[in-house]
């Protein structure tokens, strides 16, 4: 069975479950990197609120030998958990002073999203792009985010340059930077080889958000890398680990820049998920001038 049947499978089990009341819809969801997804929406009369279930890991358990009655179940309580108790207001998203102190940016690979660029407002940044979002939290809507397009400018009559301007402020605030040696990270894994490790054998500083999502963007933070770089009095390569954090390591690095980078390409090939890669490229931030560059 493909994915499109099972998607319309679920569609028509789903609306048969919770009767006709609800109504199911199938949405294919752009994420980042040009991954699309198989979203289904359950409308709800008075709700104008509507939580995006993805298929495609339930389709890859059903595959896998879970049954469709497990995979419908899950769903609905997915549904029943998630979806709002009642009508939300979302008229505060068309005032640019509602919104303004809770812009924020993070980073994505140009390469790859060339065709969600043409949609929204961006900086290009080395060969990556600085775009935007509303950071919600708390209400009925808990916690999340919202993509800023090139309507939304038109609609507050703003440019890319004001949202850059408070994206720079709101950021760090609400998004506080964290540096963690990467052995306290693999402390919070169970892992026996983990005692026979030393800081010399992963030399790794692990850069991302108090929330660790869209935590790359740290490197964007006011002179955040330069005081990481003055404390260890030098500059140092950047490892562009995934959209959700980078690595920092000494300058000596762990074997030559080819080689690094050939280990940055081989990482995300086999063990990142499409649409978190970041980039395939290595960087380094030089301490003298102040600048990341791209190394090869």
């Amino acid at each position: 069975m493909e994915i499109n049947e099972f998607a319309q499978k679920v569609l028509k089990a789903v609306e048969k479950e919770l009767g006709g009341e609800c109504r199911a819809e199938l949405k294919e969801v752009r994420k980042n990197n040009g991954v699309r997804l198989h979203g289904l929406l359950i409308l709800q009369p008075g709700k104008n609120v509507v939580p995006t279930i993805y298929l495609d890991n339930f389709y890859a358990a059903y595959e896998d030998g879970v049954t469709f009655r497990e995979v419908l179940n899950r769903i609905l309580e997915i549904f029943r958990e998630e979806s709002p108790r009642e009508d939300i207001d979302m008229d505060f998203f068309k005032s640019f002073e509602k919104v303004r102190d809770r812009i924020c940016y993070r980073l994505i690979g140009r390469h790859n999203n060339a065709e969600l660029l043409r949609d929204i407002p961006y900086v290009d940044f080395l060969d990556l792009a600085i775009c935007f979002y509303y950071a919600y939290s708390g209400g009925e809507l808990g916690d999340g985010t919202i993509l800023i397009h090139n309507s939304h400018l038109e609609c507050w009559n703003i440019k890319t340059a004001d949202l850059m301007k408070l994206a720079k402020e709101n950021t760090p605030r609400i998004f506080p930077a964290r540096i963690t040696p990467m052995l306290e990270m693999l402390d919070e894994v169970t892992d026996p080889s983990r005692e026979l490790l030393s800081e010399e054998d992963v030399p790794l500083m692990v850069l991302t958000n108090a929330g660790r999502l869209h935590g790359a963007a740290c490197m964007l933070y006011p002179d955040l890398l330069d005081r990481i770089g003055e404390k260890k009095q030098d500059g140092f390569y950047i490892i562009p680990s995934s959209i959700h954090e980078i690595l920092i390591l000494d300058k000596t690095g762990m074997g030559t820049p080819e080689e690094m980078k050939g280990m940055i390409r081989e990482v995300n090939s086999q063990h990142v998920a499409a649409e978190e890669i970041l980039s395939d490229n290595l960087y380094y931030y030089d301490l003298q001038e102040k600048t990341i560059k791209i190394i090869l």
